[in-house]
């Protein structure tokens, strides 16, 4: 790595030389010249001068301060038994200090204090010793002047001695007298001997000063590392007692400051944090405390778990998931999914299932079931009661009348002449696509009629013409008679409990058999009235009009017996005969008023759609501004298509119709998707080990919901084991982009019947080669269908017996082995076709021949009547009388 200079810093930083140098100089840096190399610790020592030369000692924040909001709904009733929703806003605020600093602090607090105690108890053991030094400096020069005053005495007295050793020995002779003067001059062996033992007193004294010095040193030490130790330790304790009494200050602040919700919510995280902190900072008892802690649980236990099975009043609403069914009977999920699958019934926890299967499970277990009502119901109940309150005065009402029959049985011709108007004409291929609704002004009174098709795909729709009518009129062609659909007919009509009038059409033909009808009816339990019966047979004549008078009579005749009555005012009421979405226009509901008065401007609940009344129309085109009971009209303004034959009713806000269309969107969407588990589930075993089902994707667009309902479910009937129709999306309205990649995103078709794809979606499917047909008639898409079906079916293999040889003799050959020698019995061998050996007619072997020869000539076939020679490859058993068969397997498609 390059060395860096001072220039070379000096020219990354932006800085002139002689300035960095300068503040090098600053930094304690030895550098005086511009070549001189800056190593990275000097770089780093450098920074930190810098830095704190600028004033930023640390710029990096010690502590964060959190604010969150959440917002959540709540659902009450007030006093008036209405549910209202409150939004509740919970505000908190949480300051939180990094533990790095919190640590950092706390140590260098418990430092500086060991520190200072260390110093503190090092002055004092100096202090000690020092005091020591200086008793016994103080002991040892008192025992010396003590030494030195008993070694001047007994000098002194020496000296006395020696003086009158000297005064006696005068007399003596000179050398005498200079040898007794010699020893007062030098140091005697015992003065030299107790000089010697208080030098040696001395160094003893200074070395055991030292010893002693440095022991008190070491025990100053370590008496200061213990009191650190344990202020360190009692501080931690403090700050972390401090924290949680914050924590819990905080805590209780926010608490008084919320809603319900709010405190329980906070209530659970406190106390979970509480316990983790629990479970992170307890210390491990001892062997002997948690012996004690254990004995004395033991003793003080007192709980006595129950002898009885505890058995609870269950709520059981319409709909409930499982998790929370088994919280309500107070067990574990697991335990009531053991049940479902005893019944025989698979599901998972968070599965909704219905109040009959929730109280066989209430009761299985032990449990009373109390069945209530979802909020949805009470709102049902609520708005049903506000509307029969309102609606007090009946008045007469023209009856509805609901026209059935087999396809081309004559029903839309038949009303075609009672309203003057070629309503058939305008139905692809002659046949009634959608439920139509017209009334008629007749002289004797107004009656409302509604037109089925009368098609067997049409089925669910004709069961709704029954259920929103008050007489039932079945068309039955003279000349046909009886047939399948109008056995429907009469089934829906005989369940809709309605009166039910028989009209035999087409009596002007000369094939005309209308006794023939009454026998075939009365075998269906439809008896006339001219032979005992309830029902009125009319002989008419779409043609001609023969016996419509007569028709409309026996209509308005049995309304009155009826007593047909409704509310002329108030919210209105009805049901859905059809919906459909035309571009420009938005949604288009066809309705039935049957009761009250609807309004341009009213607020319309239509199954799980509501929206305001935008325009009205009559059956006509023409634009009406109000409608009373028992008329027909064209509603724009829903914000989607409903389902037809959904109850329609007007509420008196979009508050009240946007809660109730929320709660039967969310009822439709659970039980969607309970059926969806449930055959899922259903389904699993079923097709385990099975080989995977070939399907056709279809994305399908119509016109109006009718259509699309039957066309549903015609198109999931045809589904079998081995092909499967998957409706990818289906809806009503014109083809647009979304409809076309969809159908290239899921490689299917897409079917547009009686719409038409805009200019984007046309061109995009150009570009993608998606493919894009139209129809106008239901026979001919089903038909499509079904040979798109059909080519997806796996090719039928039949075998072909081709030819058959018997053998006469056996030859061996050192190349092939055994040779049969044969005679074509029947038909013609191939050399390149798969051959069966037969012995007494039961098969012994299958392979393929190794060769085939005519004389010497290998051959590649062999007719009837010739012999020749066949060798079976990998077989060598071959006997005289065997049979050796050729045959080939053909694949033949195969149709649904």
């Amino acid at each position: 790595m390059a060395e860096t200079t001072v220039k070379k810093l000096a020219d990354i930083v932006g800085t002139p030389v002689d300035k960095l140098l300068l503040q090098m100089k600053d930094a304690g840096l030895p550098h005086g010249d511009a070549g001189e190399v800056v190593s990275d610790e000097q770089k780093q020592q450098l920074l930190a001068h810098l830095r704190k030369s600028h004033g930023a000692q640390d710029t990096e924040s010690k502590k964060i301060t959190l604010k969150r909001k959440s917002t959540s709904t709540i659902k009450t009733t007030g006093a008036a038994g209405k549910s209202k929703t409150v939004n509740v806003e919970v505000r908190k605020k949480r300051t939180y200090v990094k533990r790095e600093v919190l640590e950092a602090e706390e140590r260098e607090e418990a430092e500086r204090k060991a520190a200072e105690e260390a110093a503190r108890l090092e002055e004092e053991a100096k202090r000690q010793a020092e005091e020591d030094a200086r008793r016994q400096a103080e002991e040892e020069a008192a025992r010396q002047k003590e030494e030195q005053a008993k070694a001047k005495a007994e000098a002194e007295r020496k000296v006395a001695d020696e003086k009158a050793a000297e005064e006696k020995s005068k007399r003596v002779s000179v050398p005498k007298t200079a040898a007794a003067k010699k020893p007062a001059k030098e140091e005697t062996p015992e003065e030299k001997a107790k000089r010697e033992e208080a030098e040696r007193k001395q160094r003893e004294a200074e070395d055991a000063k030292r010893k002693q010095e440095a022991e008190a040193r070491q025990k100053a030490e370590e008496e200061a590392a213990r009191r650190t130790a344990e202020e360190a330790a009692r501080i931690a304790a403090e700050l972390e007692q401090r924290g949680d009494q914050d924590e819990k200050k905080s805590d209780e602040e926010e608490e008084k400051g919320s809603s319900i919700v709010a405190a329980a919510q906070e209530a659970s995280y406190q106390r979970e944090e509480r316990q983790s902190r629990r479970r992170r900072r307890k210390p491990k008892a001892s062997g002997v405390a948690h012996g004690q802690m254990k004995s004395s649980m033991n003793k003080q236990h007192g709980f006595k778990s129950p002898t009885e099975k505890m058995v609870y009043e269950v709520e059981v609403p319409e709909t409930i998931t499982v998790g929370d069914l088994a919280q309500r009977m107070n067990i574990k999920a697991k335990e009531l999914i053991k049940a479902m699958m005893k019944m025989g019934e698979m599901a998972t926890v968070n599965q909704p299932v219905d109040q009959e299967t929730a109280v066989l499970l209430v009761e299985e277990l032990g449990h009373k079931a109390k069945l209530v009502k979802g909020q949805e119901e009470a709102l049902e109940d609520n708005l049903a009661d506000m509307v029969s309150r309102e609606n007090a005065d009946q008045e007469n009402r023209a009856p509805v009348v609901t026209i059935m029959g087999h396809v081309d049985h004559g029903k839309t011709s038949l009303l075609d002449y009672i309203r003057k108007a070629k309503v058939a004409a305008g139905e692809a291929g002659g046949i009634t696509q959608h439920i139509g609704a017209y009334h008629v002004e007749h002289e004797k009174g107004m009656i409302t009629f509604l037109d089925t098709p009368g098609h067997a795909a049409f089925t669910a729709m004709r069961a709704r013409g029954a259920k929103a009518t008050d007489i039932v009129v079945i068309v039955v062609a003279a000349d046909d008679g009886v047939m399948p659909q109008t056995e429907e007919a009469i089934n829906h009509a005989k369940a809709s409990g309605a009166p039910i009038i028989i009209a035999v059409n087409k009596i002007d033909k000369e094939q005309a058999d209308p006794d023939r009808v009454r026998n075939e009816l009365a075998a269906k339990d439809v008896i006339p009235e001219e032979w005992g019966g309830e029902y009125q047979f009319i002989n008419v004549s779409a043609h001609s009009g023969q016996g419509v008078d007569d028709l409309l009579d026996s209509i308005l005749l049995q309304s009155e017996l009826l007593e047909l009555k409704a509310p002329a005012t108030g919210p209105a009421t009805g049901v859905v005969i059809e919906s459909r979405i035309e571009k420009g226009r938005g949604t288009v509901a066809s309705i039935l008023i049957q009761g009250g008065e609807l309004n341009i401007g009213d607020m319309l609940l239509a199954g799980a759609h509501f929206g305001r009344v935008r325009a009205m129309v009559d059956e006509n085109g023409q634009p009406i501004k109000k409608a009373g009971p028992s008329i027909p009209v064209e509603v724009l303004g829903l914000d989607g298509a409903p389902e037809a034959g959904e109850q329609v009713q007007v509420v008196p806000d979009e508050k009240k119709a946007r809660e109730v269309a929320e709660f039967r969107q969310e009822r439709d969407r659970d039980l969607k998707l309970k059926r969806q588990q449930a055959s899922k589930l259903e389904n699993l075993f079923a097709n385990m080990g099975s080989a995977e089902a070939s399907t056709v994707n279809i994305v399908l667009k119509t016109d109006v919901r009718g259509s699309l309902e039957a066309l549903t479910g015609a198109l999931n009937d045809l589904g079998t084991d081995e092909v499967k129709v998957n409706l990818v999306s289906a809806g009503v309205g014109a083809i647009n982009e979304s409809d076309v990649n969809l159908a290239m995103t899921s490689e299917g078709v897409l079917l547009g019947f009686n719409v038409r794809a805009d200019s984007k979606a046309k061109k995009l499917c150009e570009q993608e080669g998606i493919d894009l047909r139209y129809y106008s008639v239901i026979y001919e898409l089903i038909d499509d269908v079904k040979q798109a079906m059909s080519g997806l079916l796996a090719p039928e293999k039949r075998e072909e017996i081709l030819g058959t040889a018997e053998v006469r003799d056996v030859f061996r050959s050192s190349k092939f082995g055994a040779v049969a020698g044969c005679m074509v019995i029947e038909g013609t061998l191939y050399r390149n076709r798969p051959i069966r050996v037969l012995r007494d007619d039961v098969v012994v072997f299958e392979g393929e021949l190794e060769s085939l020869r005519r004389f010497k000539d290998d051959v590649q076939e062999v007719r009837n009547g010739m012999e020749c020679g066949i060798a079976v490859k990998s077989y060598n058993d071959v006997k005289e009388g065997d049979k050796i068969e050729v045959f080939e397997v053909k694949e033949v498609a195969r149709s649904l």
